[in-house]
């Protein structure tokens, strides 16, 4: 693994630990009578902080020189693009001040970071199909988790999964509208990989061998 590669994932796993940590004190800010682990608790419904927090993780991990799978760099890429597309699609809101810095930090700044870094350093060799379809995985466990969550504690993240403000019916069909774009965000990734994908990729991926498909 490149130099350039460890670098630069050390700079996106700041970038995202920032973001995250932001957030916290934004909250607290506004809630000053909350515990620390209040806040993390009433962060931790989200899919954007937890999937922010899977891309700290993991480029903290490169940057310490873990060799990840192209799948799963490729699988990270696209879950916090789709963070970045649906925020601003559906869900941005006029703010201003830290608040603003700190909504754009989870779902601009990182995105952004992240898909130039795949585009440009990233190991993209071994994506199939399939791996769209695997994808959708860490989606479906999220749904499941904030709906459950949702009916013990009263309170669901996201307008499209909360059942008291669709309706059942129609949780069932943004999950299916959004599953579909996560497939099709997944083709989408797949294709553009194996189009990118070097012939160096694979010798400085060698020791994956065929289980980086």
């Amino acid at each position: 693994m490149t130099q350039t590669r460890r670098l630069t994932a050390l700079l996106i796993a700041v970038l995202a630990f920032g973001a995250l940590w932001l957030q916290v004190h934004v909250g607290l800010d506004r809630r000053p009578d909350r515990e620390v682990w209040e806040e993390l608790w009433r962060l931790g419904r989200y899919f954007t902080i937890l999937t922010n927090l899977m891309v700290a993780v993991t480029f903290a991990a490169i940057a310490g020189g873990h060799r990840p799978r192209p799948w799963w760099t490729a699988a990270v890429t696209l879950w916090i693009l789709i963070v970045a597309i649906v925020y601003h699609g559906l869900l941005a809101r006029p703010l201003d001040g830290i608040r603003w810095w700190s909504d754009m930090a989870v779902h601009t700044f990182v995105p952004t970071a992240v898909v130039v870094w795949w585009l440009m350093l990233a190991r993209k060799d071994g994506l199939v199909p399939r791996h769209a379809v695997y994808w959708l995985l860490w989606p479906l466990l999220y749904v499941s988790y904030a709906l459950i969550r949702g009916e013990f504690d009263g309170r669901h993240p996201y307008f499209f999964i909360d059942p008291h403000e669709v309706g059942w019916p129609g949780v069932g069909l943004w999950c299916v509208a959004l599953g579909l774009s996560f497939w099709l965000g997944g083709l989408g990734m797949v294709a553009l990989g194996r189009f990118l994908s070097r012939p160096s990729d694979r010798a400085d991926g060698a020791p994956d061998g065929p289980q980086a498909r």
